[in-house]
């Protein structure tokens, strides 16, 4: 495959390639956006096809961090002899790397250009042979002793690197790129099971190949274990569900169970009597009329309704909401909600799923509030580098913290006895297709609230949408996404 163009994914000879045990090559001059994400599109047939979607994310992670360098080095390339230096002479080095970054991201289509004048190519190769999976990227810009010396300084400081807040500490250099990219990389690696020794970078044939070496039999994913300890103490420390509300749950799960006994108890209790009416009065119910009688809110949002109000009201009581990092999950949450609502009142045939929906939606991020808790600064970190870097949150989390917040939600959902349901929908809110059967509708209508949610400000892409929970909504298109979600954002606008 030789092109700048947009193209389509071959599946077949994607297919062919695997089979043969055949290199599969994509060759690009200028890597624009276009082809960026027609690679994401091939690695995520590749590895389907190979049955490795387990690994997608690391491998985008390592394609989209090698193939960023290697245009980099083209990029230095045809700017060096526009300034009229030697990039092998020390000295002539020191003094084009000292505005090289502020000159070429100024001017960068014409450095592009430039290097497609020279035939500066950047090729992606992936095999997969013998059970084992190699990923290459060539560019034929000669590494030269400078650069490979800062490489390599940077892989010997990874090794001794445990986690994300060691490498912020002690691998940032703003002189060249930091750094950190080589790093995230090596840490992938070892969630994946494997070292710094499956990546190397080496000069053949006047060419640069970086290359990444992975053993399908020897994968297994990780967990790195010093914010983990830290996270799973926070947990342990955590009060238990409110007593208040343990004895209305108690109330309500009876076998003969009364409406009345129930509306009778609550009004017990003015605060949680004030968030019911509340809840009954937003978005959620879009009710003609406003409820003002604690009676009659009870029997419009009934057992099942009042249960789940229970589990995300006694919640927001433990996990808070005083810092504007919170009340902006809980934001986000509550428009997830909503969302998640909508989507399994319009298109799953199933009366009581719209209610754990919406719970479920509430609840889904429950996890980052108590990573938040322990590592507050570290939350803000990890969004920045993701957006910046392209990585999946789930994917950094996981290397910088031993477990993600989906599953640090649903440690705390089940240390507090939530019903099983609603402790998948929060461990699998980002990996649907992991999800148990019996579930899988729950955990599909809150991971595609959630992404709509990301979608919606930018953070998340079509392309990076599940393919398969989509179609089970009738999303075929980005159109079709697009005009879903402004009739979800239209609504949610209009009951706020």
């Amino acid at each position: 495959m030789d092109s700048d163009q947009k193209m389509a994914v071959d599946e077949s000879l994607i297919k062919k390639a695997i089979l043969s045990s055949l290199p599969l090559t994509i060759t690009t001059y200028s890597f624009p956006h276009e082809m960026e994400t027609y690679i994401g599109e091939v690695i995520s047939v590749f590895l389907k096809l190979a049955g490795q979607e387990k690994l997608k994310d690391y491998v985008f992670y390592c394609v989209r961090e090698l193939t960023t360098n290697a245009k980099k080095a083209n990029t230095k390339r045809v700017y060096f002899l526009e300034q009229g230096l030697d990039i092998s002479n020390p000295d002539d080095y020191k003094k084009g790397m000292k505005n090289f970054k502020k000159n070429t991201l100024n001017n960068i289509e014409h450095f592009l250009r430039l290097q497609k004048e020279k035939g500066l190519y950047i090729r992606l190769v992936m095999q997969l042979r013998e059970n084992i999976f190699k990923i290459e990227i060539h560019n034929n810009s000669v590494i030269i002793q400078t650069e490979l010396i800062r490489i390599q300084k940077r892989l010997e400081s990874s090794s001794g690197i445990n986690d994300i807040k060691e490498a912020f500490a002690g691998v940032l250099d703003d002189s060249e790129g930091a750094g950190l990219g080589l790093v995230i990389l090596v840490l992938m690696l070892r969630k994946l099971g494997l070292d710094e020794n499956s990546f190397d970078i080496r000069c053949d044939n006047m060419e640069t190949i970086a290359r990444v070496i992975i053993p399908l039999e020897h994968i297994h994913f990780d967990n790195m274990s010093k914010l983990s300890e830290e996270i799973a103490q926070s947990i342990k420390s955590l009060p238990a569900f409110p007593e208040n509300i343990t004895e209305v749950q108690k109330l309500i799960s009876a076998p003969d169970a009364d409406m009345n006994a129930v509306a009778k108890r609550l009004s017990m209790d003015p605060a949680l009597t004030a968030d019911l009416l509340r809840v009954v009065n937003s978005a959620h119910y879009m009710l003609v009329k406003r409820i003002d009688n604690i009676m009659e809110a009870v029997r419009l949002v009934g057992i099942r309704g009042i249960k789940n109000l229970l589990y995300s009201y006694g919640t927001q009581k433990i996990l808070g909401n005083e810092t504007k990092e919170k009340k902006n999950l809980w934001e986000h949450s509550y428009k997830t909600a909503f969302y998640a609502y909508n989507l399994a009142k319009k298109f799953i045939k199933d009366p009581d799923l719209p209610d754990d929906a919406y719970v479920s939606g509430i609840l889904h991020d429950m996890g980052k509030i108590i990573f938040s808790n322990v590592h507050p600064d570290l939350l803000n970190k990890i969004k920045n580098i993701c957006l910046d870097r392209g990585i999946p949150v789930t994917v950094f989390e996981d290397i910088s913290a031993g477990m993600n917040h989906a599953g640090i939600g649903a440690l705390v959902a089940e240390k507090w006895n939530f019903p099983d349901n609603l402790v998948t929908a929060i461990r699998y809110h980002h990996d649907p297709a992991e999800s148990p059967k019996e579930c899988r509708d729950l955990v599909d209508c809150v991971y595609l609230a959630n992404m709509l949610c990301e979608y919606e400000t930018g953070n998340a892409a079509y392309e990076q949408f599940y393919k398969e929970s989509l179609t089970k909504f009738g999303v075929t298109s980005k159109k079709q996404l697009d005009l879903l979600l402004d009739r979800f954002s239209q609504g949610f606008k209009k009951n706020v």
